[in-house]
């Protein structure tokens, strides 16, 4: 009996892989529109609604830090019609900032892959007397809690990436949260701010357009799109790779053969000649890992941001 059980179970799981979708599939991103994570989801839904047919809709559902967005995901029926564009805040970092966060990102979510990173880089206003990273650090370990590092808000990538360099390097400056990257460039162009930890895509316009100066990235390796920018670990400073990322999940629970289905159709989207060039353009490396590579990345992450938001006392808005 329980082997028929298993039996129908399994057939039942392919019975719904091979007619899925048979409703149109909503792609939940918990942000508002026109962000990296909202171009990921609609970069990914014609593409997806090409290969599978169906109607793929982007929802946006902004708020409390990506949270919002994440518990919707979280509750709905793992049947393949809803799916989570996220970057890595609703994952690895809300939990630990936020008091109350109503999902387990742990447990409750099916991780199918994360689509595409970008490192930070730190940049300064093109005035700058600061030319090199190397007179960043001196200033301050002469100069502690003077040079003002803006970031897009507490908790934020850019924010955790600044904690995270000032701990490696034993130095501490002044933390400026805005509500959001426009306010941060803004005032950095006007040097009201004296520098960013800024994710490349956004802060490549103003470094081609010669408005801010790129003194280190955060990448393991140096990126193509800025050759001579050396990386933090090149400059002898360890553990400080970042990487801002967005991924593809989808409540806990998804059919494996809608898994494997959905995981080999993104990848596919993503290098698509029509897609890869542009994203790679505007500073995007693509990923496309496996779920087990992306769940155990996940978990190291998680882990990783708690440690961090812990140690340094980081505390939400």
């Amino acid at each position: 009996m329980k082997k028929l059980i298993v039996s129908l179970m399994s057939s039942l799981c392919l019975s719904m892989a091979w007619a899925w979708p048979d409703k149109p599939v909503t792609i939940i991103v918990p942000f508002p529109p026109g962000g990296s994570t909202d171009l990921i989801a609609r970069t990914l839904a014609p593409k997806l609604q090409e290969k599978f047919g169906g109607t793929f809709i982007t929802d946006n559902k902004a708020g409390a830090t990506g949270t919002i967005g994440a518990a919707i995901v979280a509750k709905a029926p793992a049947d393949g019609h809803t799916l989570f564009v996220s970057s890595l805040g609703p994952f690895v970092i809300a939990p630990h900032l936020l008091q109350k966060v109503s999902y387990d990102a742990l447990k409750d979510f099916d991780y199918i892959t994360i689509a595409v990173q970008a490192p930070n880089v730190l940049v300064v206003p093109a005035n700058s007397p600061h030319k090199t990273m190397a007179q960043v650090i001196a200033y301050l370990k002469a100069n502690p809690e003077k040079m003002t590092f803006a970031s897009s808000g507490n908790g934020s990538s850019d924010h955790l990436t600044a904690e995270l360099f000032w701990l490696q390097t034993a130095t501490s400056g002044i933390h400026v949260p805005y509500k959001g990257g426009g306010p941060v460039m803004t005032d950095l162009l006007g040097s009201q701010v004296d520098s960013s930890f800024m994710n490349v895509n956004t802060a490549m316009p103003q470094i081609l357009a010669g408005k801010l100066r790129a003194l280190s990235i955060t990448s393991a390796k140096r990126s193509p799109l800025l050759p001579n920018v050396p990386t933090l670990e090149e400059l002898g400073i360890k553990e400080a790779n970042v990487y801002s990322w967005q991924a593809v999940a989808a409540p806990k629970g998804l059919p494996a053969e809608l898994k494997s289905k959905l995981h080999a159709a993104i990848v596919s989207s993503l290098n698509d000649p029509q897609v890869k060039p542009k994203l790679l353009e505007l500073g995007f490396e693509i990923v496309g890992n496996t779920p087990e590579q992306f769940t155990a990345y996940q978990a190291a992450e998680f882990a990783r941001w708690k440690k961090l938001i812990e140690t340094r006392n980081i505390k939400a808005d």
